[in-house]
This record gives C-alpha cells, structure tokens and sequence, in this order.
C-alpha cells in the first residue's frame, strides 16, 4: 500500500495524542474515501445535468445553488432512454 506524509497544526497533534487508541491513518484514509466519494457525486451531477433536455437544463440554471442541489438528487434516477 502507497504511503503519504501529510503535515497538520501542532495543536492538532497535541489533541490527537489524548487518543492513542485511535488508529489515525484509518481515519485518515476513511476521510479521504469520503472526501472522493463526494468529489465523484458532484461530477456525476455535472453530468447529469448535460443529459437533461434543454429546457431543464434552462429552468435549472435559474434555480439558486441550493435549490440546483436538490434537484441533482432527485434527478439522480434518470438516464436519457431508460429508467
């Protein structure tokens, strides 16, 4: 398995150390799965948006961001010529 070095605020550490049966590089590696799995949502949500009919793509960019995510997630389902 790949390692990697990453540096973090001394008081951090400090705080980390209160904990030595935390296995830090497990969390570490569960934050960064997240983090992706995030980052991949948010692509598939662009494109998502580039399948959607013109006039959804018009309407949705008049939304607020906030509202636009709410949309992605409803629309998550869809897929041009299938369920």
């Amino acid at each position: 398995m790949p390692h990697i070095t990453l540096s973090i605020p001394k008081e951090l550490f400090e705080e980390m150390k209160k904990y030595p049966e935390v296995k830090w590089s497990e969390v570490a590696r569960k934050a960064i799965r997240r983090y992706l799995m995030e980052l991949k949502d948010e692509i598939d949500g662009e494109d998502l948006l580039k399948e959607l009919p013109q006039e959804i793509r018009r309407g949705i960019e008049e939304l607020q961001w906030e509202e636009f995510s709410e949309e992605v997630v409803k629309l998550r389902g869809f897929r041009p010529g299938g369920s």
